[in-house]
């Protein structure tokens, strides 16, 4: 029986689930790997999903979809849009969507996994299907991997992933090199002393010292990176003060940085430690801030060899002009700790998932930006077709691509 990508598109899209909290998605996803013969493994890195489709002596090939939701609100409007709420780490009831598409890409490895089973005389060897949790917290694949999943599976030849982006719908961008950026979060406490709102004078007040460091860190992408390099510095979180009479005493900034390279890395987290250290110590602070990284995700690299071939195979199963270079993206992704721990070669791409009247619209009227709702946007919500079968074809493709 030929699964309904569509209903089980929109159905994951209706109940979306937050970072290691899937256990419904991966419910059905189990079921699905289940039903086309594949030998399944549940519970893999908390909620991680597995399953084998062994086919005969030939190269072993991962292919990896991951599944979480965003705390995101939806607002597209949409007859099938996510009403969802969930309780985020803090406890908090928050709305949850599928804002990056992360829906797509179960129905996607679903339906070429289903491909593949059909086609299944015509190659030999092992494909492993990760069907990953909680990439939104950058940990997912690090959890399949700490709880052993080098153990229950072959060893990939190759490791293959997709996403869904803001292209034109039929359309696949892949690069050799750096494809994604590498990323660290790091939570800063700044320390001063708290007192009365009436008596600034016998404090040492965080929040302008806060106010400082956010001001300075924008200094360093602006006036410290060379223009022709790429590093982002973003403070996505400041909290500090329960009330406007009392001056707190600590502030704590939540930062998100991003790097194309190690020795970028390294320029950029030097910086910012000099930064805060100096805005610290000009505010008269008692205590030294203190660093805590959060997570820290390495770039994304797509080998040369294995993207030609990848390329190739796309552009035979969807058209010579399907494939694109979409550029480095600045975003940063943590499927590449399945290739890095295994030592083999990673091709990771993006499909799109606007419609292509309304792309080009938008880049004939200039307002691309304002127009197109991109990943994490509470507007972003593919459109189901082509996106599916582009997905599942391009995945297919690929994977074929190095099986015998």
């Amino acid at each position: 029986m030929t699964i309904d990508l569509e209903a089980l598109y929109v159905d994951l899209h209706q109940h979306p689930e937050l970072s290691f909290q899937e256990t419904r998605t991966a419910g059905i996803a189990a079921g699905h790997l289940r039903d086309l013969g594949l030998a399944v493994h549940e519970g893999v890195g908390v909620t991680g999903v597995v399953g084998v489709l062994e086919n005969g002596d030939g190269p072993v090939v991962w292919v990896r979809a991951d599944m979480d939701a965003l705390p995101v609100g939806e607002l597209t409007g949409l007859a099938y849009a996510s009403t969802a709420t969930g309780i985020d780490p803090a406890g908090n009831t928050v709305p949850v969507m599928h804002a990056c598409g992360h829906d797509m890409h179960v129905t996607a490895m679903i339906g070429a996994v289903e491909r593949l089973v059909a086609d299944r005389a015509d190659w030999a060897g092992t494909v492993v299907v990760l069907i990953q949790p909680a990439e939104e917290y950058g940990a997912g694949s690090r959890a399949m991997l700490d709880a052993g999943l080098l153990d229950l599976v072959p060893r990939p030849d190759i490791v293959l992933g997709q996403h869904v982006t803001p292209l034109p719908a039929g359309t696949v961008g892949v690069r050799a090199g750096t494809q994604m950026a590498a990323s660290d979060g790091i939570t800063v406490t700044l320390h001063g002393r708290g007192g009365h709102g009436s008596r600034p004078h016998s404090t040492i007040d965080p929040i302008v010292m806060a106010a400082a460091t956010v001001m300075r860190l924008q200094t360093i992408a602006s006036r410290e990176v060379d223009p022709r390099d790429v590093a982002v510095v973003t403070v996505g979180s400041i909290h500090a003060g329960l009330k406007n009479n009392i001056i707190p005493a600590e502030a704590k900034l939540e930062l998100s940085l991003r790097y194309p390279n190690d020795e970028m890395r390294d320029r950029v987290l030097a910086s910012v430690e000099r930064i805060v250290r100096a805005e610290a110590a000009a505010s008269g602070a008692v205590r030294e801030p203190e660093f805590h990284t959060v997570h820290t995700l390495p770039p994304t690299i797509n080998d040369a060899d294995a993207t030609a071939r990848v390329s190739a195979a796309i552009r035979a199963a969807l058209g010579e002009d399907a494939v694109v270079d979409p550029g480095m993206f600045t975003g940063s992704e943590d499927v590449s700790w399945f290739a890095r721990d295994t030592g083999v070669p990673l091709v990771f791409w993006f499909w799109g998932g606007v419609d292509p009247a309304a792309f080009a619209a938008a880049v004939e009227g200039g307002t691309l930006d304002s127009d197109i709702p991109t990943n994490h946007s509470p507007y972003f919500a593919p459109v189901i077709h082509p996106t599916i079968e582009v997905g599942v074809t391009a995945m297919a493709a690929a994977a074929r691509e190095f099986l015998g």
